[in-house]
């Protein structure tokens, strides 16, 4: 029985990773700076750890001894004014390699980067070429160059997410459903972008594959993470309203109106209003602009068919939304 420690066990992939893996059989333990995730397993062992306490990440690991480590722990907003604020992100890393470095069972580590190492528009020529938007991008830069230049003495792989999304989801992917659910959702345009995105059953599938695949099928290489076939944003907005209970029509909004209501949003975001108003230049900007990623065939080769079609994602990720409200409103009738 593998032993698998997830950083980073209480964020929405780390949560969904470590629900799955405990169903395939493995011993996974978790850790995240936050004390507990949503959903609590009396299976999988938590523990909260800081990346930037470099003792008490290699005590952890040290009583853990794990085979295998999936690193997802990082500062993930965007609301850093500098790479310096995300020093979770490559000192963590720095301080993870170190504590792996005395666990004397460890086989492999998998590193979670982003795929904001370049812009939603920049196509990368490899996996060197870089050109990250913002400072978060600019700390998975440099997070990743750490791993590929140190020399670790273990297997490792790296695997930048897409757009994931699904249960147990956060802004701003469930931003998009609960937009189109409640019917304030205004399609932009005649924009359909195509788009690389991933669903996080397939994706928790496909880490599972990584940390079964022989090492010369994933020994220093970096991979892109989300399904193989691009969602059409336009169709799938269709599909969400239409499952929508009730359902919901999409309309449609000049681009106009939208990139006035944009710069709202930026101003309000200026202001220190982060995350009030749904729509900034930022993301309106990723809403119209094609984001598909080729480099997955090369994950393809090694997971093969994913679990989950499109349909089947958004049926689930329709059902848990309506329960996590429905256990909102119970909680705030008892309160």
């Amino acid at each position: 029985m593998l032993k698998i420690h997830i950083t980073g066990g209480a964020g929405f992939i780390g949560l969904n990773l470590a629900l799955y893996l405990q169903t395939r059989g493995y011993q996974v333990s978790a850790s995240d700076v936050r004390s507990r995730p949503q959903v609590l397993s009396a299976e999988i062992h938590y523990a909260s750890a800081d990346l930037l306490d470099a003792e008490g990440l290699a005590n952890l690991l040290a009583d853990v001894r794990p085979d295998v480590v999936v690193h997802l722990g990082a500062r993930t907003d965007l609301h850093g004014a500098g790479p310096a604020d995300y020093a979770a992100n490559t000192d963590g890393v720095r301080n993870l390699i170190a504590a792996c470095r005395c666990c004397p069972k460890l086989r492999r580590v998998l590193f979670a980067s982003s795929r904001m190492v370049c812009r939603i528009d920049y196509v990368p020529t490899d996996f060197s070429d870089y050109c990250p938007p913002n400072a978060y991008g600019q700390s998975k830069v440099e997070a990743e160059q750490i791993v590929k230049t140190d020399n670790l003495g273990f297997e490792w792989s790296i695997f930048r997410p897409t757009s994931i999304w699904g249960p147990h989801f956060d802004i701003p992917y469930r931003t998009f459903f609960d937009q189109i659910r409640s019917g304030r959702y205004f399609h932009p345009g005649k924009f359909n972008p195509g788009k690389s995105f991933g669903y996080v059953g397939n994706s928790v599938f496909q880490i599972d594959k990584l940390i079964e695949a022989p090492a010369d099928k994933v020994q220093g290489r970096t991979f892109y993470l989300g399904d193989y076939s691009p969602i059409h944003l336009r169709e799938w907005a269709d599909m969400i309203a239409a499952k929508s209970n009730p359902p919901r029509k999409i309309l449609t909004a000049p681009m106009l109106l939208l990139r006035a209501g944009a710069r709202v949003g930026d101003l309000l975001s200026w202001a220190g209003m982060k995350d009030r108003f749904p729509l900034t230049t930022f993301r309106l900007n990723n809403l119209i602009t094609d984001m598909i990623y080729p480099q997955l065939e090369d994950l393809e080769a090694i997971t093969g068919a994913l679990p989950y079609s499109l349909e089947a994602g958004t049926d689930a990720t329709i059902k848990w939304l309506d329960m996590d409200c429905n256990r909102s409103r119970s909680t705030n009738i008892l309160k």
